[in-house]
């Protein structure tokens, strides 16, 4: 069996970090990659050199979320969002110890964290309160947009990290992934919510469709095992005859435990078990944009300004990921998180989860990315969630791109022809997709989110935290990231020093990086 063409540009992570990576030399004298690179692409079995990259790239403000994005099936379906007005009518909260800035899965662990993390340290009388503010409805930003997959890398790119950062903390970056996986699982189990949130824990199949990316799998997969990476042993290698037998494709596969669920009703869980906490107080405010934060030289450290007035305070948490930038200021920061528009489609399978199984999948350097929803009775045909294709939004593959009101004509043809050209016998090209919506994702120059406490003014530590910018692989590292967040102010507030958790990378630490 032949492997079938596929209808996206191959090979193209050269040409995207090239195109990211010019976003961050707005300061730099000399470029970090030379001005005038040519990248090529492969499509069909042609290579093409793509146009010379300009350098460095221009940046553009980064607004607020707009006021009407793309219906996503996460939080559209009927009866999805149960909080999606949350807080919006009536007066707001105008005194709180922590405002969260982000309702999404940071921004919902931060408050959850903290509500545990205090709640096991506070004394009687000594309660506490943390005010989430959401620009639009609940879990509206990239969390309620994305495919969907709690995937932790088993081991792609680890001798790139290795290399840069050392052994232990190319590990780390692996069991902080593992580890929120765990987490999520554990409290889907113990809240007998999984099936609610739609969990399927079978796994995620990795195809690689080109010689290239095989190479550097199997290198990757080699470093990882001899360093002893945890659960490398569960990684699978299955054959090309074996796929092409059991799974439709002529593609090498790599299998390694995974999830896939329904983002906003685990977010809405964790939201739950934060309101019930006897000690902290947490709330959420949707439709409350915050649009400044000033300091203060009164009680409160700092005032937190809304549309609907201010709301004083002692610590920030900036959960906002792919919108940071509206409020923190890369320049004086030394933060950048990259707006970038990905985009998704649900569409029906033409047989059932029998002849596909049920297990979720990627493909080409992981540019797409999809999973069959569960079904309720044998053979009924699933739904589909795929996301990708940014390699045809050219000339800037989505960055920079903040309107998620809007669909791109041409990623969302090739996302229609991807699937029936992976598995002919499985799709149909004429299947017309059920729903399509885009997202703001949040993308750095080195892939690893910023995690940890803004500088001042005066280049001093301030009371505002930040967890954002987890470049697209937001569902494994953003409960553990805001937890660290938490973590540190939860130490602050009760006087005992922070300690970092044993699974937690530095270099994810704003100042590190």
């Amino acid at each position: 069996m032949a492997a079938p063409a596929l209808p996206v540009p191959l090979l193209q992570s050269g040409a995207v970090q090239a195109v990211l990576e010019g976003y961050y030399l707005q300061d730099a004298s000399t470029p970090a990659i030379a001005s005038g690179d040519q990248a090529t692409s492969e499509i069909d079995g042609e290579t093409k050199a793509e146009p010379p990259i300009p350098f460095p790239l221009p940046t553009k403000p980064v607004p607020l979320p707009v006021d009407k994005p793309t219906k996503s099936f996460w939080t559209h379906s009927p009866g999805a969002n149960e909080f999606a007005r949350e807080g919006a009518e009536g007066e707001p909260v105008r005194d709180a110890d922590v405002v969260v800035i982000g309702s999404g899965l940071t921004g919902i662990s931060a408050a959850y964290h903290l509500a545990k993390k205090l709640g096991e340290t506070l004394g009687e009388g000594e309660g506490k309160r943390v005010v989430v503010l959401e620009a639009r409805d609940f879990c509206s930003g990239a969390t309620g947009r994305n495919g969907g997959h709690l995937f932790p890398n088993p081991f792609f790119g680890f001798l790139k990290r290795q290399a840069l950062y050392g052994t232990e903390a190319a590990i780390k970056t692996i069991e902080i992934e593992q580890y929120t996986m765990r987490e999520v699982f554990r409290i889907l189990h113990d809240t007998n919510t999984a099936a609610e949130a739609d969990l399927v824990e079978d796994g995620r199949i990795t195809l690689l469709v080109t010689p290239q990316e095989e190479e550097l799998a199997r290198a990757d997969y080699e470093a990882a095992k001899q360093a002893g990476v945890p659960d490398i042993e569960f990684v699978k290698w299955i054959d090309r005859e074996t796929m092409a037998k059991i799974r439709g494709t002529a593609h090498l596969g790599v299998w390694a435990p995974s999830g896939n669920l329904w983002p906003l009703k685990l977010v809405a869980q964790l939201y739950k078990l934060a309101k019930a906490s006897s000690s902290v107080e947490v709330s959420v405010h949707t439709h409350t944009p915050a649009t400044a934060v000033h300091s203060n030289d009164g009680a409160r450290r700092y005032t937190v300004e809304t549309p609907r007035g201010p709301i004083q305070c002692d610590y920030v948490v900036h959960a906002t990921n792919g919108y940071t930038n509206y409020l923190v200021d890369p320049k004086t920061t030394n933060v950048r998180v990259v707006p970038t528009r990905g985009q998704v489609i649900a569409v029906p399978a033409d047989v059932g989860t029998e002849k596909m199984d049920t297990n979720a999948w990627t493909a080409n350097e992981r540019y797409e990315y999809w999973f069959p929803r569960p079904v309720k009775e044998v053979g009924e045909r699933p739904l589909i969630i795929l996301g990708g294709a940014r390699e045809v939004a050219k000339p800037n593959f989505g960055f920079y791109e903040t309107d998620d009101g809007i669909i791109d004509d041409e990623v969302g043809s090739v996302l229609r022809k991807f699937l029936p050209s992976l598995f002919p016998k499985l799709f149909d090209n004429d299947t017309k997709p059920i729903w399509e919506w885009t997202g703001i994702m949040g993308f750095t120059a080195t892939g690893n989110p910023y995690v940890g406490r803004l500088p001042a003014p005066d280049s001093a530590p301030s009371h505002q935290y930040i967890a954002a910018g987890y470049t697209g692989h937001g569902m494994p590292r953003t409960y553990a990231c805001a937890e660290v967040v938490a973590g540190w102010i939860a130490a602050d507030i009760v006087g005992t020093e922070w300690t970092a958790p044993s699974w937690f990378p530095r270099h994810y630490e704003w100042n590190r990086q």
